[in-house]
């Protein structure tokens, strides 16, 4: 499919719009220009091949002449899971797409993608700006829990005017925000978590990183040490022994993620060989075990702690603590702007089991960061909205 022209007439700059090679859109991501706008892993080329069932396209916009295309300004990674019965499909852009939000002229690449994915016969359009909401630091969280307390229940340490700009732009262009904007977030109505935890990174320094952290977090990287606890970086053959951990600690806290073995061998292959070193597994062991594995992702100046695991027992050694630990001053040294640690729970009550989760991260000192959540709108057709509402329906039965 060939380009789409935004702007009429043929002046000497034009706006378009249109599919990208994934060399070019690597290429993208890795300039001066992509990378400052903080694109996720899950926008990457690679990502399409760990998500079997969706149909991807790689998309890119920017400004041309008369001769062809000029500079990209943004991409898009778009995967269409054609819905049950039809030939129509669910277009969704997980953490993405990958633009300027802060763009005023927001239309100028939003209603062409809009027109491009209803082209594709998609029915419908999700997407995950990349914006925040509002932020918590961990010593104002530390200090509100309480039975039945809330993420709601405290006031933000920060309110991201970017993200409330941007919520009210999509607002008026008829989007809807999954789950709704209630004040403790979507629950299940985000693919991706709404609430996430994040650690800063820059313009701190290694001490200052150590300092940060609680004395709890302290002591017990200090404790792994003295008894022993060895962190590496493993490699592909250690993902079965990382799974096994995982199944464990599944059945241990009360959750089920899903995946299966070679979903993480998939993804481990396919983005590493987009990037060498883009997935790292990282091993706990003491006496020669493997207590402990963790996965980590990095994209430019981003990295995240994606998936943990670790055994029933030896858990007074800490082997989770020294992997973090390890992961934290590792992407320090990569030059990474902030640690992701993925997400939290709204609750802040010490007896909500999910609560235990929050009260770890809170130990490195970061902070719990509302994104602005993911965003749905149909496409233009009256066919388009019947199906959107059936396919609502249908999700609401799943």
């Amino acid at each position: 499919m060939s380009a789409l022209l935004v702007t009429a007439g043929c002046g000497p700059r034009q706006a378009w719009l249109g599919p990208v090679s994934a060399e070019t859109y690597r290429s993208f991501l890795a300039s001066r220009t992509g990378s400052a706008l903080g694109p996720s892993f899950l926008q990457c080329p690679s990502w399409a091949l760990v998500k079997p069932g969706w149909r991807p396209r790689l998309l890119g916009w920017g400004t041309g002449d008369d001769s062809g295309r000029g500079e990209l300004r943004g991409v898009a990674l778009v995967l269409l899971r054609q819905f049950p019965g039809t030939r129509k499909s669910f277009a969704y852009l997980p953490e993405g797409p990958v633009a300027d939000w802060s763009d005023p002229g927001i239309d100028a690449w939003l209603t062409p993608l809009l027109r491009h994915l209803r082209g594709l016969g998609a029915f419908a359009v999700r997407i995950g700006p990349s914006p925040a909401h509002r932020r918590w630091d961990a010593a104002a969280l530390k200090s509100a829990t309480g039975l039945g307390r809330r993420l709601s229940d405290v006031l933000a340490c920060e309110v991201d005017p970017l993200g409330t700009v941007v919520a009210e732009r999509l607002r008026a262009r008829g989007w809807r925000r999954c789950g709704g904007d209630g004040p403790d977030g979507g629950g299940d109505a985000d693919a991706q978590p709404r609430h996430v935890f994040r650690v800063p990174l820059a313009g701190r320094s290694a001490e200052d990183l150590w300092s940060g952290l609680n004395q709890e977090w302290r002591r017990n990287i200090r404790k792994a040490r003295k008894s022993g606890v060895e962190v590496t970086v493993g490699g592909a053959a250690d993902l079965p022994e990382f799974f096994r951990l995982l199944r464990i600690t599944e059945e241990r806290d009360g959750f089920r993620l899903g995946r299966s073995l070679e979903y993480y061998q998939r993804q481990y292959a396919a983005l590493n060989a987009e990037q060498p070193g883009r997935m790292k597994l990282y091993l706990a062991r003491h006496e020669g075990e493997v207590l402990a594995a963790h996965t980590m992702i990095t994209v430019g100046r981003r990295a995240w702690y994606q998936t943990g695991a670790s055994a029933d027992h030896r858990r007074e050694v800490r082997p989770s603590n020294a992997l973090q630990w390890r992961m934290l001053q590792d992407a320090h040294q990569q030059g990474a702007l902030e640690y992701d640690m993925r997400g939290v729970p709204s609750t802040l009550d010490p007896e909500d089991r999910a609560f235990g989760l929050t009260r770890w991260k809170l130990g490195t000192g970061g902070q719990v960061v509302e994104t602005l959540g993911e965003w749905e709108t149909a496409l233009d057709g009256t066919a388009n909205h019947t199906l959107y509402r059936a396919f609502q329906v249908y999700l609401a039965r799943r």
